[in-house]
């Protein structure tokens, strides 16, 4: 996903760039509130509201006007007012400063889920979910291809017969579901599978994308990128009624 940053201090702006792109976001900086307005459009506008030439919020109402890109305010403003007027210009969430990149890249997502389409489909036609490997969703169920995950019950199906995964094996499988065919650095997965700056040994993760391919009935579910990570790809044969059927073998712990 590409992001546009518009913040003006680089103290904060350095470190929250390279922490985004560690979660693998694509950023792009505008120092201004200018320089914002000219960026070219981007999936995502993270505002700070204090801006050397121009009110955040001034901002936001000129994005808005023209867009209906989803915009996440940065804030050190202690006012609620200015957080609600916010809102009501048309932002979809705020963070108030100091935030951890794990709390904006939570938001981030659940405004992105909110703000996707709830159904694209030509009126008169049945969706194929072969046809695009991106997600169709509730608000906690996913689906992709034949393959469906359901965030609050934790079950998981494929060609809707059930597969059983352990905890850390469901984790990482939402974890590369969030974004399919978007490449999840290995770094990313762990701090997000597992926990923040984990430093147990790297195969860990390794034996648990082996047996999650196991259980998918198909390797070629998760693809292997050399030296950066792991993406989640329907397999082209997925929609076959023919395909391979999940395996349901031993889990790793």
């Amino acid at each position: 996903m590409r992001v546009l940053l518009i913040e003006d201090d680089d103290r904060v702006a350095l470190p929250l760039m390279e922490g985004l792109r560690r979660f693998g976001f694509t950023v792009e900086h505008a120092g201004t509130g200018a320089d914002g307005l000219a960026a070219p459009e981007a999936a995502m506008v993270l505002l700070d509201l204090g801006l050397p030439d121009m009110d955040g919020l001034d901002v936001c109402r000129a994005i808005r006007s023209r867009s209906s890109v989803p915009i996440i305010m940065i804030t050190a403003r202690d006012d609620e007012v200015d957080r609600v007027l916010g809102l009501e210009l048309g932002a979809d969430d705020y963070v108030s400063k100091p935030f951890g990149v794990r709390e904006l890249v939570a938001r981030i997502r659940a405004v992105t889920r909110r703000a996707r389409p709830a159904g694209a489909d030509t009126p008169g036609t049945e969706p194929d979910p072969s046809a695009d490997p991106a997600p169709a969703r509730t608000p906690d169920v996913q689906r992709i291809g034949p393959l469906t995950i359901d965030r609050r019950t934790r079950q998981v199906r494929l060609h809707q017969a059930p597969i059983a995964l352990a905890p850390k094996e469901f984790d990482l499988l939402v974890c590369l579901a969030e974004d399919p065919g978007a490449v999840c650095s290995r770094r990313q997965i762990l701090d997000t599978a597992w926990e923040p700056n984990f430093f147990g040994p790297t195969k860990t993760l390794d034996v648990h994308i082996a047996a999650l391919r196991r259980k998918l009935g198909d390797s070629s579910w998760i693809e292997n990128i050399r030296g950066i990570g792991f993406r989640l790809v329907p397999p082209a044969h997925a929609d076959t009624t023919s395909a391979a059927a999940p395996a349901r073998g031993g889990t790793p712990r």
